[in-house]
């Protein structure tokens, strides 16, 4: 699938989450790259360098951790990962749609502060 239409299915699965959700994400920027790079597996604790396995990643400071202080910061950064999303469901595009639409409601979550154990008892993880 080419890159503009990802980002189309990205952009949906963002426009699909709660109104609260929307007007509560603050200070984020969501991108789609092709891979994680080596830095972004470290710091999903991918030890093995496995690219394949890592859909999507959360770098920032949740918006629980967020004090008085909190200002003049640099957007907090939600990257969907394509190809590893790409092979992991295949040519069906609805299977495609879903997943991008877990990846995309289990970053946000993080954004909120939802840990991964949580997100595993949603059925998000």
């Amino acid at each position: 699938m080419n890159r503009e239409r990802f980002e189309e299915l990205v952009g949906e699965a963002l426009d699909s989450l709660p109104e609260e959700f929307l007007h509560g994400m603050e200070n984020i920027e969501v991108v789609v790259e092709d891979w994680p790079s080596p830095e972004d597996l470290e710091s999903a604790g991918i030890e093995d360098g496995d690219r394949y396995t890592l859909f999507g990643l959360y770098h920032g400071v949740p918006l629980t951790e967020r004090g008085v202080y909190y200002s003049g910061v640099q957007p907090d950064l939600i990257t969907i990962y394509q190809r590893p999303i790409e092979r992991a469901v295949g040519p069906d595009p609805a299977r495609l749609r879903e997943q991008i639409r877990v990846t995309v409601l289990h970053e946000v979550a993080h954004h909120f502060g939802i840990d991964d154990e949580r997100l595993d008892e949603l059925g998000w993880a």
